[in-house]
């Protein structure tokens, strides 16, 4: 069995492969992903919780992840999710890699938010706007300019400092569709909200913090953190006045704080999802459909997107088809 280090899953995975890929698994619908174990921990230190996530393609691949979701670990200067990821051979069970899960768990989830924005960005989003500084900050950065035309970005946090850092980590990124001309920090949110074409938000928050009336026509709201139902990114009035649509239907009933939320205050219903990523890929049913409509995408995370990552890494390493 390979030993597969964080370091190579980032140097191995290019983004638009990856992105590719989960399309493609989506598309073909040939991965049984059942629904994942989530387990509260009690008696940590702050709330904690634990994620088993499941999914195998038949005769091919079968794949396990574990994540720890430790939240307070960022007064410690720990990053706040950890876990493995096994990947195993589907005709014979045997083991072929242990793959560290944090790093294939960021490129996954950012690389599902791209994958959306190819279906709901407006094909000319040239501004960025990113809510929170954690580990998936630069990865949703990264994610989103190799699938839209991105030159500015526009970066919130509660931490300034750490905010500023991402700027100038960012500063001279060539690494999208179009070269950055500018990477800020902003302390405005509504103002910065208002000017941007893609906001993508990635934190542990249980408060709104965008509102409704801070959205203007045509932008694309990619809500990536709140995976409990007592979780949230956004006020009713974001959910009310977008067309919304999940990774999974499934997900998005359990988990999906913000609509969840919304629809406890009365403002939305789970009937008003537009489609998943199952039926925007398969073109079952339309994504943004003109340029002034606003469109959310909300995603809890899907096995699914974990199973084509590490089978795109373990490909990409060892050639289509290697076992």
């Amino acid at each position: 069995m390979q030993m597969i280090s964080a370091e190579q899953v980032a140097r191995q995975l290019p983004w638009v492969a990856l992105i590719d890929k989960i399309e493609q698994s989506f598309r073909h619908a040939d991965v049984v992903s059942p629904p994942r174990h989530h387990h509260a921990l009690p008696g940590s230190k702050g709330e904690a919780t634990l994620l088993l996530m499941p999914a195998w393609q038949e005769q091919k691949y079968i794949g396990v992840k574990l994540i720890n979701v430790f939240p307070n670990n960022s007064e410690q200067g720990l990053p706040a999710i950890s876990g493995t990821y096994l990947l195993s051979d589907g005709q014979t069970g045997l083991p072929l890699a242990c793959i560290d899960g944090s790093e294939l768990t960021r490129r996954r989830t950012a690389a599902a938010s791209a994958l959306a924005a190819r279906y709901l960005a407006r094909d000319d989003a040239d501004t960025l706007l990113l809510v929170g500084t954690g580990q998936l900050a630069p990865m949703l950065i990264e994610a989103h300019a190799a699938t839209r035309p991105i030159r500015r970005v526009r970066i919130w946090g509660r931490d300034p400092a750490k905010a500023q850092r991402l700027v100038e980590q960012y500063q001279d990124y060539q690494g999208g569709l179009a070269p950055f001309s500018s990477v800020e920090v902003v302390t405005d949110l509504a103002a910065a909200c208002q000017g941007a074409d893609i906001i993508s938000s990635a934190t542990l928050s249980s408060e709104a913090l965008i509102r409704g009336d801070w959205l203007s026509p045509g932008c694309h709201l990619d809500l990536v953190g709140a995976f409990r139902p007592d979780m949230r990114e956004t006020d009713g009035a974001c959910v009310a006045k977008a067309k919304v649509f999940v990774d999974t239907y499934a997900g998005a009933h359990d988990e999906a704080g913000d609509l969840l939320q919304a629809v406890t205050e009365g403002q939305f219903d789970m009937s008003r999802i537009c489609a998943d990523l199952y039926e925007l890929t398969q073109q079952k049913r339309p994504g943004r459909e003109n340029a002034d409509e606003i469109t959310l995408f909300k995603s809890v995370g899907a096995s699914l997107e974990d199973l084509a990552a590490a089978i795109c890494l373990w490909e990409e390493t060892h050639g289509d088809g290697a076992k």
